[in-house]
């Protein structure tokens, strides 16, 4: 591929010990808002890493309604797919963006050969299953505010957590409408719990028993 791959990993560090056949086998693709990637059911051909933009994960309820199951802003998504039939859900490009598309087969070889590359994947996908099981815990939280506190302390940096996507989004993600989650976070700052700027939210207080 043409692209500055030291470039690429100084922005994606996962990237950095990606060798040098993997690196000759990727190409990128680039993602109109609102495009289908993959749907439920196909053949996995390609491990997928976003370099701009969002790519959602999330399958259909009965009602219609959609069901986010993974949000990537950056880096790899559906890592499950490496070892999959089929792809469990469907992934769709929220907004305008770029991926690298890697040949899910000259990505397996490249695990099986490569001590350091294989030893960077297993880390990242320890980092993903603690990520999942904060929020599983927190979608186990009643009320809005417990969650909302528990996703300040638990992704924030020294209490504060400086939101990537837009409130409403953040909502779907917490479990909770976004009537909800403006109406916890208005009384939260009101009691002087929280500091709202813009994307910037910060504790005040020491956080409650939940």
């Amino acid at each position: 591929m043409n692209n500055d791959w030291p470039a690429l990993a100084a922005d994606h560090p996962e990237l950095a010990h990606v060798p040098l056949a993997l690196r000759g086998a990727a190409r990128v693709h680039a993602l109109a808002a609102g495009e289908t990637l993959f749907r439920q059911g196909d053949r996995p051909k390609a491990m997928f890493c976003v370099l701009v933009g969002e790519v959602r994960l999330l399958r259909r309820s009965r009602e219609g309604a959609e069901v986010i199951l993974q949000r990537s802003r950056g880096g790899f998504f559906a890592e499950a797919s490496l070892e999959s039939k089929a792809y469990h859900c469907d992934a769709v490009a929220v907004i305008e963006g770029r991926l690298l598309a890697f040949p899910i087969r000259a990505f397996r070889e490249a695990l099986e050969s490569d001590a350091a590359f294989r030893n960077v994947w297993m880390a990242l996908l320890a980092r993903e299953v603690r990520t999942l099981r904060a929020r599983c815990e927190r979608l186990s939280l009643h009320g809005a505010e417990a969650r909302i506190l528990h996703a300040i302390e638990s992704e924030g940096t020294a209490g504060t957590l400086v939101l990537a996507q837009s409130r409403k989004a953040w909502a779907a993600e917490l479990g909770l409408t976004h009537e909800a989650l403006y109406r916890t976070l208005a009384r939260l700052q009101a009691e002087g719990t929280l500091v709202l700027d813009g994307a910037r939210l910060t504790l005040r207080q020491p956080r409650r028993r939940l």
